[in-house]
């Protein structure tokens, strides 16, 4: 697989997040905490009885963007500390064709500093429809999310004593 940047269907960005990248990635393989760093606004939270992620695991979360809807999330990639992606499609067969299979992915490098360079991706390459992707004007407003999420992650982890 080419590094998700060498694709024009996928937009990254990275930030330098001020914790160690077990303690970001046990926040990442936790669907119960993406609320806390959803940049977008529209994840609403899973279902009760979410499990820490694994390769292979699928999860629900609620999400509102003007209406509720569900997604069902499966993960796709998955290094302990180091990668983790998931691969949504919504509930509702109808939406499908357009919406299912771009992929939501993080990078996490450790840095010497005990910190750890953070690239989140969204990758609409395998997307069932790249051209709906574009049109919709995703890319754009999802790299604006991408920014506010990661900015999220540093607040998260900027003043815990406890790493």
């Amino acid at each position: 697989m080419s590094a998700p940047t060498d694709s024009p269907d996928a937009a990254s960005v990275e930030r330098f997040i001020p914790a160690p990248a077990a303690a970001i990635f046990d926040l990442l393989a936790d669907p119960a905490r993406h609320r806390d760093i959803d940049g977008s606004g529209t994840v609403q939270g899973p279902p009760a009885g979410s499990q820490r992620l694994v390769l292979g695991s699928t999860f629900g979360m609620d999400m509102k963007a003007g209406f509720g809807y569900t997604m069902v999330n499966t993960v796709v990639e998955f290094e302990t500390d180091r990668r983790i992606a998931w691969q949504p499609r919504p509930d509702k067969a109808f939406l499908r064709p357009f919406v299912g299979g771009r992929i939501w992915r993080y990078e996490l490098e450790p840095s010497d500093d005990g910190g750890t360079v953070v690239t989140e991706t969204f990758d609409w390459s395998t997307s069932k429809s790249t051209q709906y992707v574009e049109l919709m004007g995703w890319p754009k407003r999802n790299e604006a999310n991408v920014n506010a999420t990661l900015d999220r992650l540093v607040a998260y982890f900027e003043h815990r004593a406890d790493l």
